[in-house]
């Protein structure tokens, strides 16, 4: 184990149910307390770090095959769809398998072995139930004598707390088990039979009908204290789930895109900082700084201007004399990716000014404010031409027609800008959908996370507070104050549609309002908001108590589902949004 995440695993908390509870005392009546779901999660991270380079676990059939049934049986139910860690692990199965009998085994296994490693091979495939899987196991089960059949689940709540009596203590610091077999083959055992114990819980579970406000959990405000304590735990976490040496990314190799989120994350932790901590930033920017190409970008192959907006954010933070010339040419980079008369564009052309994944091409808002601030981090001035650009295309994203005449004919229907001062994606395309009007014509709907991008992206383009825009955009926000949801997507069919980007959308907020320059906002009803301590509080009713980290629950879209970006936007919005000292 590597000295970083020795660090980071010795500050990272024991789940409640450790802290709080004896599970030698389980019962029925208390089992729903235990915090089952982060103690699993904890395990599964440790046992998908243990991923050989062949897509096995410890390159046996029947580890890899205990590890897969733990994995589809978690709360997560994970699947193929959700990466390598499965997807390379049935692949391993399928090159163990007999393509005479169809029994899998590893090689030169005695009889006894090959029928068990053949049974829970097929139960884990049958588990997954992708088309692959469910393949490699139905020709597994025609070497059988007769189908296998899965235990009769006992739905009782003392059930669960059996399970619970039996293997929580057992369980070690680090979140594994240890056993005849060995701790992965251990801990996968423990993790399916936690993971049928929570299902027992939850299937128990009053039902209630939950409203909009009741979807995410109630908060106090968060003062200054409170919130630089979870920074820490938070950035705790980071450093527990890099590769040692800086780094983010899937098992197969550190992402660029995560890793500077991540450090830029790290990097919002007030300072002085542990020394693990600073370790892994010290290290992790020496390592992104060597992926800049001659153009100026800084990627691994991929979202040219995302990345490279993320990385030239990270370098002027990390404040190293040696990066300067790579955050000038990077800088010089973004420039050039802007849709403007070098591409042939002309201020009358519907994405002029604006800039999108990779250059030109589609460009949105929610590329362009992120390039923006990368441009203002780097130096460049406002009143910079590349401002004044910018701005042709944010006006076009805003609805308000004084400023935008965007008209565009699309099937015979015509979309044109609305009045109430938000913004959407993109000129004429909205997340939210659109309003029909009397007329026919449609309006793409506002909602918050771009209009935020647009308050921001008016600031930094050097916009005063007066200016009917701005004015504008403001009464937008303050009217749709919402730390529940992103606000806009109420008429949505989807009931996760306002939690889609979530993070993301209090990432915004809070960069736009640290900009503005106000500390409060005051909605239609005339309530005062201290949208600090409000968004902190918000923010540390959503972290995980065991491990410090965040995630988004009510929807994994837009990578929000993966903790290492969701962490990374909370610890930037904290940031952002930290209180001011008494």
């Amino acid at each position: 184990m590597n000295i970083l995440l020795c660090i980071a695993l010795s500050l990272a908390p024991l789940p409640l149910a450790a802290q709080d509870l004896d599970p030698k005392a389980a019962t029925a009546e208390n089992v729903s307390e235990f915090k089952l779901k982060d103690t699993i999660d904890v395990s599964i991270r440790w046992i998908r770090a243990r991923q050989a380079g062949d897509g096995s676990y410890e390159e046996k059939v029947m580890t890899t095959s205990m590890v897969l049934l733990a994995l589809a049986e978690s709360p997560r139910k994970y699947r193929v769809s959700d990466g390598p860690f499965i997807r390379d692990a049935v692949e391993f199965l399928s090159s163990r398998q007999n393509e005479d009998t169809g029994k899998i085994s590893d090689a030169g296994a005695a009889p006894a072995k090959v029928f068990g490693q053949t049974i829970i091979s097929w139960m884990a495939l049958t588990k997954l139930g992708d088309p692959r899987s469910l393949a490699i196991a139905k020709k597994a089960e025609m070497s059988l004598a007769s189908p296998p059949v899965f235990p009769k689940q006992n739905d009782k709540l003392e059930a669960a707390a059996k399970i619970v009596r039996r293997y929580l203590p057992l369980r070690r610091e680090d979140g594994t088990w240890n056993g005849e077999g060995g701790p992965l083959i251990a801990t996968a055992e423990a993790v399916s039979a936690l993971s049928e114990a929570h299902r027992i819980v939850q299937a128990n579970a009053p039902k209630e009908e939950l409203n909009e406000s009741s979807l995410l959990p109630s908060f106090d405000p968060a003062d200054r204290e409170k919130t630089v304590a979870a920074m820490r735990r938070g950035a705790s976490f980071l450093v527990m789930v890099s590769d040692g040496e800086g780094r983010w990314g899937p098992p197969e190799g550190p992402d660029a895109g995560i890793t500077s989120m991540a450090l830029g994350a790290l990097l919002a932790l007030p300072e002085p900082r542990p020394t693990g901590i600073q370790a892994a930033i010290n290290k992790g920017v020496a390592w992104l700084a060597s992926l800049q190409d001659k153009d100026g970008s800084i990627h691994d192959g991929k979202l040219k201007n995302y990345i490279t907006s993320a990385a030239v954010m990270t370098l002027v933070r990390a404040g190293r004399e040696e990066d300067k010339p790579r955050i000038a040419k990077a800088r010089d980079f973004l420039i050039a990716l802007q849709a403007d008369e070098g591409e042939g564009y002309s201020e009358g052309d519907l994405y002029y000014g604006g800039i999108g994944y990779g250059g030109d091409e589609r460009p949105d808002l929610s590329n362009l404010q992120m390039a923006l601030e990368a441009l203002s981090a780097a130096g460049v001035e406002k009143g910079d031409p590349a401002y004044q650009r910018a701005l042709k295309f944010l006006e076009r994203t805003q609805n308000r027609s004084e400023s935008n005449d965007t008209k565009i004919v699309r099937d015979g229907e015509t979309i044109r800008a609305g009045d109430d001062g938000g913004a959407v994606y993109a000129p004429g395309d909205s997340k939210a959908g659109f309003v029909t009007l009397a007329d026919g014509s449609k309006v793409p709907r506002s909602y918050g996370s771009m209009t935020y991008a647009l308050l921001k992206g008016l600031i930094l383009a050097g916009l005063p507070k007066e200016d009917p825009r701005m004015v504008a955009a403001w009464k937008w926000v303050s009217a749709n104050y919402s730390l529940d949801v992103n606000p806009g997507f109420e008429a949505s069919e989807d009931p996760s549609a306002g939690y889609q980007g979530l993070y993301y959308y209090f990432h915004t907020m809070a960069r736009a309002l640290d900009l503005y320059g106000a500390d409060t906002l005051v909605d239609p009803d005339g309530t005062e908001h201290a949208w600090r301590t409000q968004l902190c509080g918000r923010l540390l009713s959503l972290q995980n108590k065991n491990d410090g980290s965040w995630l988004n629950e009510l929807s994994p879209r837009w990578w929000e589902g993966n903790p290492l970006l969701a962490t990374s936007y909370a610890l930037l919005t904290l940031e952002a949004a930290l209180p001011k000292s008494d």
